[in-house]
């Protein structure tokens, strides 16, 4: 048995069944190992952005690792963004980077270069394979570092010859991984200033914003006047009709700053302190108040279920009732086509379960109050900031839970940098519907070029910004690459195309010029 093999074997032992992939020559031994494997579904992307992006999709579904297999140096760079973003979110994903043989490297061929340091910023854990025995085991390694809770990106760097020697026997599944146990102490303390009534506010992220987590927060809240809230970004939020809501921190600092301005305590659960998005002239970047005391209730690392629920006992405040979201139905829009008469009309027609991939940018706007007393959902953001997110973790959220609808909320710019996703989707006939907000512009940098002081701006920076000239015909690309898509030119048109997508199964694609 080569060490592709015991490779690919060692992973499906422990639980990696998904491989997405965009392969060279150096990877040849694994893609021919897969034939005579069981158990790994292969998913080809035509870039390595979407092949990282869907498997941080599929991990924000399942809790689980993919894998990525992508070829050398420049492959993995091509992946760097939507790594980032999965570094980002704290999920687990095994990444599989092949390399020259051991032997081939002195020579500095032209695809030679430092994997390492590639990987180094968006990794948790790095080995570089020296030796065909030793795969397995740091296969096994690879995959045991991606799931310590809440989860991590691990890279694997595996030479070529390391591949196609013989390499012995596979590796069984490394030890189920353990959430830390909260602090008592900062459940005591955390308890005692809430107690207060002092003006407080809770921060959420990561699994805490799950339903169960969500509940036991909006209980606390209840119990002390406290304010509920969760990151600009979040990883995986539950929401809609039965769940407990949660306000989301705004994106501008300078509003952040003003939620936070009267707080005098800061509760963190998997959260950190909210600083400012970027750097602006004469404005800080750290937001919480001078004379705020934070109070981290629970890291990343440690059970936010369980620290909330320790809270709460400690608090005696197991009766307090928690708030719910009442059910909203409402009917699909009328009158102009705008970005608020859409999410009108996909809060109506969105059913219960979707799951929403979610980098509508600014004409996103209007989509959280639109959809809050929608039928229960998952909705995915943009955690790291990188765009070209959204269609790629649609892709992997997809493949995670094919019994779900799942639609991505897309912005027209963002869209080009993984726009390769559609081929994907309509490879794997994934039941995603693609809302395109085709606005022609870069519209959030054109507010972020006002916000650092240039209020009238000159046909040089204005053309930079201009995504409009030559149009991009998103119906044509979609078509082009295997998805059914049609433009909306009016609200009506909108509602029959996106209702109707709600109702059939397979990759669809909706431009609506907004």
């Amino acid at each position: 048995m080569n060490g592709a093999e015991v490779l690919l074997r060692t992973l499906v032992n422990a639980g990696v069944e998904v491989c997405f992939t965009n392969p060279g020559t150096s990877e040849m031994q694994f893609v021919a190992a897969m034939d005579r494997v069981e158990g790994m579904r292969s998913v080809l992307g035509l870039f390595e952005g979407v092949a990282t992006g869907a498997a941080d999709g599929y991990a924000r579904m399942t809790d689980r690792p993919a894998c990525t297999l992508l070829h050398l140096g420049p492959g993995l760079a091509n992946g760097l963004a939507n790594l980032h973003n999965a570094w980002r979110a704290r999920v687990p994903l095994v990444n599989l980077v092949g390399d020259h043989a051991t032997y081939h490297r002195q020579f500095d061929a032209p695809l030679t270069s430092d994997i390492e340091s590639y990987a180094r910023p968006v990794s948790a854990w790095i080995r570089s394979s020296t030796d065909a025995r030793e795969l397995g085991g740091d296969a096994r390694e690879a995959v045991a570092a991606a799931a310590q809770l809440p989860g991590r990106v691990a890279t694997l760097i595996v030479p070529a010859d390391c591949s196609w020697k013989e390499a012995g026997e596979p590796v069984e599944a490394p030890e189920p991984a353990a959430w830390r146990r909260p602090s008592y102490d900062a459940v005591v303390s955390t308890a005692r200033a809430l107690r207060q009534g002092e003006p407080a506010v809770i921060l959420m992220n990561g699994r805490a914003l799950r339903a169960p987590g969500l509940e036991l927060a909006s209980r606390i809240a209840a119990s002390s006047g406290a304010r509920l809230m969760c990151d600009t970004f979040t990883t995986r939020l539950q929401r809609g009709a039965g769940r407990a809501p949660i306000e989301r921190m705004p994106y501008f600092g300078e509003q952040a700053a003003e939620i936070l301005a009267s707080a005098r305590h800061l509760v963190l659960v998997g959260s950190r302190p909210p600083v400012s998005f970027f750097a602006y002239p004469d404005t800080p970047s750290w937001l919480t108040p001078e004379g705020c005391q934070v109070h981290e209730l629970a890291s990343p690392e440690e059970d936010p279920v369980e620290a909330l629920e320790s809270l709460l006992d400690e608090m005696g405040a197991r009766d307090a009732k928690p708030q719910l979201q009442a059910s909203a139905p409402m009917q699909p829009a009328r009158g102009e086509l705008s970005i608020e008469s859409v999410a009108q009309s996909i809060g109506a027609l969105m059913p219960e379960g979707a799951i929403v991939s979610d980098e509508a940018a600014t004409s996103g706007l209007p989509l959280g109050p639109a959809t809050a007393g929608a039928p229960p959902h998952d909705w995915l953001s943009l955690t790291g900031g990188a765009i070209g997110q959204g269609l790629p973790v649609g892709t992997g959220a997809a493949v995670a839970c094919p019994d779900r609808k799942v639609i991505c909320l897309q912005a027209d710019g963002s869209a080009m940098y993984t726009i390769q996703s559609l081929w994907t989707q309509a490879r794997e006939n994934l039941d995603v519907t693609t809302v395109i907000y085709a606005n022609r512009q870069y519209r959030i940098l054109q507010f972020e070029l006002m916000r650092v002081g240039v209020e009238q701006p000159g046909p040089k920076a204005n053309s930079v910004l201009d995504i409009g000239h030559p149009p991009l015909d998103f119906v044509e690309i979609a078509r082009g690459m295997g998805v059914r898509a049609r433009r909306a030119e009016s609200i009506e048109d909108f509602n029959r195309f996106f209702g109707a997508a709600m109702q059939e199964p397979g990759p669809k694609l909706i431009e609506v010029p907004v």
